[in-house]
């Protein structure tokens, strides 16, 4: 049963290492903070650095609080060359980025999202658990990857697969938006990916799970929308569930849109 949801993007860029100096905190504040984390109505005011850092502090947030859920499984779903599974001590790198970042153990086999969604359970987790005052002892973390051009039947079913995987399941879920404005004018409005963009901002805050199911499959490549396979999983994961949506950042940072979002009962 899906007890508790976090959706994240997976840029490269969320990991500290991949900015240098622009990577750290800014003066005064403390590591993985920013003044607009939580809060996405003024975002556009920032510089994508500083955006970039509200959007690690949003993505930390909503993962961490996962905890309170005390979850028995914490699946990471994010969309990839093909559908797998894999161990959640398996390793993935940022290397072909010019980054030189690894996280897990081993060979990196990782695709991008879930080596970023195993960063953002390894970095941020554990301090979920202590401010829940849970143990995370028995909480088992599965990492999925899912093919992003999967059937949108497809992507429901194995949602409710995994929902089915333990008594309290929570998805941290990793997807980015339509892409398509960053080929245009910077800055400039795209009714279609801004329509897309909006449906999905909507279900998000509403939890509403079959908004995503809604989401077209065949939007994919014309919006440049790299989520819609991972978010779907997570529709189908919360059929039926009764959980309160909180949208934690919505803008779009070097012309690609990023949500971050939290599914809680």
């Amino acid at each position: 049963m899906l007890v508790a949801a976090a959706v994240c993007p997976h840029p490269p860029l969320l990991v500290p290492e991949a900015m240098g100096l622009a990577g750290l905190p800014a003066a005064g504040g403390p590591p993985g903070r920013s003044p607009s984390a939580g809060s996405h109505s003024d975002l556009g005011d920032l510089s994508d650095d500083a955006q970039i850092r509200a959007l690690r502090a949003a993505c930390g947030a909503a993962v961490a609080g996962l905890a309170a859920a005390r979850p028995d499984l914490i699946a990471v779903v994010g969309g990839a060359d093909q559908t797998a599974d894999y161990e959640a001590s398996a390793a993935g790198t940022l290397r072909s980025f010019g980054i030189p970042f690894t996280t897990g153990t081993g060979q990196p086999m990782l695709p991008l999202s879930l080596t970023v969604g195993s960063w953002l359970i390894r970095r941020f987790l554990v301090a979920g658990w202590q401010a829940a005052g849970a143990g995370s002892e028995t909480c088992l973390v599965r990492l999925q990857a899912v093919r992003q051009s999967l059937p949108p039947a497809e992507c429901l079913r194995l949602g409710a697969d995994l929902a089915g995987l333990a008594p309290r399941v929570a998805l941290l879920v990793l997807g980015d938006g339509s892409a398509r404005k960053a080929i245009g004018v910077h800055g400039a409005a795209d009714p279609a990916a801004d329509e897309y963009d909006a449906a999905l901002t909507a279900a998000l805050a509403a939890a509403d799970a079959g908004g995503l199911a809604r989401l077209d499959a065949a939007l994919d490549g014309e919006l440049m929308v790299a989520g819609r396979a991972a978010w779907q999983v997570l529709a189908g994961a919360g059929a039926g569930a009764r959980l309160r949506g909180q949208v934690r950042f919505a803008a779009a940072p070097l012309d690609v849109t990023y949500l971050v979002a939290s599914w809680a009962s």
